[in-house]
Parts: C-alpha cells; structure tokens; sequence
C-alpha cells in the first residue's frame, strides 16, 4: 500500500522499529509522549504529530507500540485518538502485548467507522528489534494482514498468522509466560547451585549441554554472571505480561500455576525497586534470602 504510515510509541522496542522502516524508505508520521523519544525519527525525515488523531489524518495505516492496556485504549479510543480522524479503509495495527479482549472491545469502535485492526505484537526483545529480525504473530482477516506483509518485513523475518482478531495476542502470551516462569527457574537454581558452593560459570558449562537447558538458560545466564541487567524487557513490564496471562487464563476458565507464583517474586523484584532492570534481575531477590550472589 502507497502512503504515509503511523507510528505512535516510539520507546525500546518502538524506536529500532520505526527506525527500520524509516530505512526502507516508509514516509513516517509518528508521536509518543516524550518528545525526546520523537527525535532520532525527525531526524530521519519522520513528521512528529502532537496527538493520535493527527496521526490518523495524516496516514493510511498506523502502528501502535505502547507499553499498557490503558494507553493502547487512550491512544486508539480515548479524546484524541486514533478513533476521531481515522477515514474509511484505515488500518490500525497494534503490536503492544494487551489483553486479548480490550483490543477487540477498540475494534468493534473502530469498525464502526469503517476501520480495520490487527493485533501484531512481537518477540524478540531489543536486540532483534534493531537487527529487523522480530517475530511478528497476527491476529485479524487474512486480507488485512497481506495489506501490512511490507510493514512487517521491514520489522521482522519470521511472520505468522495465526487467526482472527486476538489470536495473535492470545500467542503472544502464551510464548511469553513460558520465558518468564522458565527465567524464574534459572535464577532459583543458580542461586541453589551456588549456596551448595557450585560455581556459577560450571552449572552453566554443564547445564547449556544437558537436559535442563533452554533458551531463557543460554542467553540469560551469560547476563547474570555479568551482573548485566540493562533492560531488554524491564521487571515492569514482565510483570504487567504476567497480570495479562493470569487474567485472560481467569476468564477462559483456565488454571494457571506456574504463572501466578513466578508474578509474585516479580512484584517482590518491584517492591525492592528493580522495576526499570531487565527481567532476569528476580535473581536479586533470590539472592538476598539465600545470602549468596551468582557471579562469573
């Protein structure tokens, strides 16, 4: 599709996205509260908009990448959204990891005017963020998802579409409760291995070859030896994914275990003010009750 494209969030994963599309040659219009967060895309060529609803008059398509719920609903239905000016045929496409049933409650608003939705949240942290290589995981009409197949290629290297409007979401949070209660894990049993007086580099020399391994394993434990807990995703926002998996499971009728106890011993990692460190800082806590710290 021809036109000008939306882009409204522009923070960690936000900003490398729409940096990429800037670089493919996507005419930008973007907005994000801070205005400091606007920059790097002016300087790239973008057009800064003061609110969504200018965004929406301005463009054919619109990205929404923020952070909560609540903000998806001000940005896309709220006084100034997204809502106000968006024209017949407009395609608003929201990669924020939401609640399921919020973003198909702004649909039906949307739809009302004669406007489509995708839910297409991302995985992949930073890292792929800037490297253009997310996994990107829709949800909506198959048509509409074809209609952003060049948004999401300069975003992203492996794309699936996964049903209707919500299921990318649905996805989405399913991936995501299994990296952070595994990421849990790996920080109870480092702290285990080094009380019994293990060294921290030898359980992961031993583990990343054996059967305990994984994924949040090899890329987290490296982190942890190097007390490096700069934020890919923030002990905030895996919290706020957590609240979101134990509430959509609650209303589907689904018992979840797992996910319910690892959300404690993060809001522990927030009360003990790690909020804005990456995820993996739940050793921390670990840490202090155990009397040990895991350091290579």
């Amino acid at each position: 599709m021809a036109g000008a494209v939306g882009f409204i969030g522009l923070g960690n994963m936000g900003r490398p996205m729409a940096l990429n599309l800037a670089k493919r040659g996507f005419a930008l219009v973007v907005h994000d509260i801070d205005p400091a967060k606007v920059a790097p895309l002016r300087e790239r060529g973008a057009k800064v908009a003061e609110a969504p609803e200018h965004v929406a008059s301005a463009t054919e398509r619109t990205i929404v990448m923020v952070e909560t719920t609540a903000q998806a609903e001000s940005v896309v239905a709220g006084e100034r959204g997204l809502v106000r000016t968006a024209g017949r045929g407009h395609i608003v496409v929201c990669m924020s990891t939401i609640d399921p049933f919020a973003l198909r409650r702004m649909a039906e608003q949307l739809a009302a005017r004669g406007v489509v939705m995708l839910d297409a949240p991302v995985s992949g942290g930073t890292e792929r963020a800037t490297s253009g290589e997310l996994s990107i995981i829709a949800g909506g009409e198959a048509k509409t998802f074809e209609a952003c197949r060049d948004l999401f290629t300069a975003m992203g290297t492996k794309l699936f579409h996964v049903g209707g409007l919500g299921q990318g979401l649905a996805m989405k949070l399913v991936n995501n409760m299994l990296i952070q209660v595994n990421r849990v894990a790996v920080a109870e049993a480092l702290v285990l291995g080094v009380k019994a007086g293990l060294d921290p580099r030898t359980i992961y020399d031993v583990v990343r070859v054996s059967t305990g391994t994984s994924y949040a394993f090899e890329t987290g434990v490296p982190k942890i030896l190097a007390r490096d807990f700069s934020p890919g995703g923030t002990v905030d926002i895996t919290y706020k994914d957590q609240e979101l998996e134990t509430a959509f499971a609650k209303q589907l009728g689904v018992p979840l275990l797992l996910a319910n106890v690892t959300q404690q011993l993060y809001q522990m990692a927030r009360a003990a003010g790690l909020n804005k460190e990456d995820g993996l800082a739940v050793v921390k806590v670990l840490e202090r009750l155990a009397g040990v710290q895991v350091k290579g």
